[in-house]
């Protein structure tokens, strides 16, 4: 099989678990009294997919997730959000895992801190105040914690998925 199909064939797995992923997660009842924090399960395959098929395809999987995640599960204005996080997110953790001084944890972790970091700065845009700004330290906590949870399982994925080439 071709390389290039093998690396398609992937993707398509990748962004179908990924919507799955955001689909299973509008059914937790997840609430810490903090609006957008959520657990942020389809970033786990955003993470897998950086270490096993590179940073170019893990762009297109999360944007191609939360465009569609956005129209089936939510509304324009969460695409926005989603976007800036995810975005923002991703950028990092490219960054720290070229500088090889990162683990799977702490790549996932600073993602799930930048992905909140990204929906607050749109928030503040959106409201047109810094107010919002007083939701950065349980948004820190929360990002490190999931951060935390997602690097774990994806670890554990990375390790079972072993020496399969995906790109």
């Amino acid at each position: 099989m071709k390389k290039n199909t093998v690396r398609i064939a992937w993707f398509g797995v990748f962004t179908a678990l990924a919507l799955i992923f955001s689909y299973v997660e509008t059914l937790i009842p997840f609430q810490i009294g903090i609006p957008g924090v959520k657990l942020g399960l389809a970033n786990l395959i955003v993470v897998v997919a950086l270490y096993k098929m590179g940073g170019k395809d893990a762009l297109l999987l999360s944007v191609t997730r939360i465009v569609l995640s956005g129209f089936i599960f939510a509304s324009l204005f969460s695409i926005l959000y989603s976007l800036a996080g995810g975005l923002l997110s991703l950028a990092v953790m490219v960054i720290l895992k070229k500088r090889g001084s990162f683990s799977v944890f702490g790549v996932s972790m600073a993602g799930g801190v930048f992905h909140n970091v990204g929906q607050l700065i749109v928030a503040m845009l959106v409201v047109e105040t810094f107010s919002v700004a007083y939701y950065v330290p349980v948004l820190l906590i929360a990002g490190v914690i999931t951060g935390f949870i997602i690097g774990v399982v994806a670890n554990e994925m990375l390790k079972r998925l072993g020496s399969i080439v995906l790109s």
